[in-house]
């Protein structure tokens, strides 16, 4: 049975966050919080609803996993042929497709603050605390909820670049910061985790610990920020906290000392290329392979359940239904339905090595797989391929397991596969960019799972595009792309396309305007609501 890790509950202890007003955060329990986090048990209280605030991040708008792959250059936007042009104004980068679709991301916007809100709020009143008896953990917990304040603000300042900093709860009407303020404290935050949250090796960890940031997760979550700020503003160092040196040093100990590794299989990481496994060897789809989700490859995932509901319990994986095969199951390889965003351009999997056991892993192919597909006249920008590592799964009968298995109230809300955040297979890619003496063999331990041909030697572009088919569709490419050379050129020439798609069966042109990647700098559209509700204290990035 999925195991339920999270308190629902505590979302009244934290008090309620309401972005009515621009980033407005009453304290609506204030004699509650105000007296709260004043023993051990109070303070892991407090955690679990940062924990909570996480997993909420994105329950509505568009989800960051999905926004990064339609932006990416291996997919297309997609959705029903009826819907709205929003996600194909978010592929296209450019406003004037859908003008009305001013505020995608506003669900998400004040979700990422909510759950900073959390953090800053247990954070500020632990200070407040003597906590001599049971220092260690107290300074344990703090640095969980450091973790979690430093992976939502690294989302945010990647997704928009210029973004209000908060450190504490207030009401105040707070302007955008230079970046660098930003990534200095979510530097400053990782460092502070790597050296207080746990270092107990996998599979030593507690299963009611799973879930948990501990110094594996840290230290890899702080090379992929040093990555990206000094490729995307072309830096030497991150924010003069993080040299290249220290940054590989933080992987290598990772990868020396965390227990974790390489699962054999490839297909068994995701539930649905597991039952397509388990369909072709001639098994029943119930009869799959699937590794869980605390095998020793997962180094963080944001974990979820199947108890959603529409009374505030918000603890399912709402998103991943739009990857589902639109409006249409396939009990046979155990797909299930969804809203047939993110459909593959044909050229990937064309061109993808037909031995390499992640093609077949990662994308659902109609004709190929020999899928009898009905819904290609309701899908926008439909090509023949879905992604499959984030699709709902079904039964032989093509009924949805969350709500058959598990009883939840709804396909749409009850999925609850995990999203890997960390890898293990990342850490190995982002160590040999980083220059370890290692560097090959972490490149060809990767391919070698894969069942493809070792490199005789490892660059930039070879670990780039290893990296594009590893972590395929897993939200990680698009942020490679922006992150390769600060003049986004390499982004530009991948992202950038002019051809014809299929839309509600009929050819219809389609373009990636190069000049639009460039004015944008691959940000997102900032909220226009929050915009306005700051009385013009925000500023819209560039392009949008």
């Amino acid at each position: 049975m999925k195991k339920i890790i999270r308190i629902a509950i505590v979302v009244l202890t934290i008090g309620s966050f309401s972005c009515k007003d621009y980033l407005d955060t009453p304290l609506t329990t204030n004699s509650v919080v105000e007296n709260y986090y004043s023993t051990p048990g109070q303070a892991e209280v407090g955690l679990v609803g940062c924990y909570d605030g996480l997993q909420r991040i994105w329950d509505g708008g568009v989800a960051f996993p999905v926004a990064s792959t339609v932006m990416a250059d291996m997919t297309f936007g997609g959705t029903g042929a009826a819907d709205p042009d929003n996600y194909k104004m978010m592929d296209e980068f450019d406003k004037n497709v859908a003008p009305a679709f001013m505020n995608m991301f506003e669900d998400n916007w004040k979700a990422y603050y909510a759950g900073i809100f959390r953090c800053n709020t247990l954070l500020m009143r632990m200070a407040e605390q003597d906590w001599t008896k049971d220092n260690a953990r107290a300074t344990e917990v703090q640095a969980e909820a450091r973790f979690l304040r430093a992976y939502m603000y690294f989302d945010l300042v990647r997704m928009f670049g210029n973004i209000p900093l908060l450190t504490q709860p207030t009401k105040a009407n707070i302007p955008q910061v230079n970046p660098d303020e930003v990534y200095k404290l979510i530097t400053e935050d990782l460092l502070f985790a790597i050296e207080n949250t746990s270092d107990t090796p996998y599979p030593g960890i507690a299963a009611t610990d799973y879930g948990h940031a501990n110094k594996w997760a840290s230290e890899a979550l702080l090379a992929r920020v040093y990555l990206f700020y000094t490729g995307y503003y072309g830096a030497s160092d991150l924010v003069g906290l993080v040299k290249s040196s220290d940054a590989l040093g933080y992987l290598e100990d990772l990868i020396t000392n965390s227990g974790h590794g390489l699962i054999d299989d490839y297909s068994s990481l995701w539930p649905a290329a597991a039952t397509y496994e388990a369909a072709m060897r001639g098994d029943s789809i119930s009869a799959n392979t699937y590794a869980g989700e605390t095998n020793k490859e997962i180094v963080f995932a944001i974990k979820y359940t199947y108890t959603s509901d529409y009374n505030g319990n918000a603890d399912g994986n709402s998103w991943m239904v739009m990857n589902g095969l639109r409006n249409q199951s396939w009990g046979k390889y155990g797909y299930g339905n969804g809203w047939g965003a993110c459909p593959v351009m044909p050229s990937v999997y064309v061109n993808w090595n037909a031995n390499d056991i992640r093609r077949e892993s990662s994308i659902m192919a109609i004709v190929e797989e020999g899928i009898d597909y009905q819904q290609i006249n309701d899908v926008k920008e439909y090509t023949g391929y879905f992604t499959k590592k984030y699709t709902p799964t079904a039964d032989k009968d093509g009924n949805s397991i969350t709500v058959t298995d598990y009883g939840a109230v709804n396909f749409m809300i009850g999925q609850f596969q995990d999203y890997f955040s960390i890898r293990y297979a990342d850490v190995l890619l982002m160590a040999a960019e980083l220059g370890s003496a290692n560097a090959l063999n972490y490149v060809n331990m990767v391919r070698n799972r894969a069942g493809v041909t070792p490199v005789a030697s490892v660059d930039k572009d070879v670990i780039f595009e290893e990296r594009r088919l590893e972590l395929a569709f897993e939200g990680h490419r698009y942020w490679d792309l922006l992150r390769y050379d600060n003049t986004l050129d390499y982004a530009v020439n991948k992202i950038a396309f002019s051809g014809r798609v299929m839309t509600a069966g009929a050819e219809v042109d389609k373009v990636i305007d190069a000049a639009n990647i460039k004015l944008t700098r691959g940000l997102c559209q900032i909220p226009f609501n929050q915009i306005t509700l700051s009385d013009g204290v925000l500023v819209q990035n560039a392009g949008w």
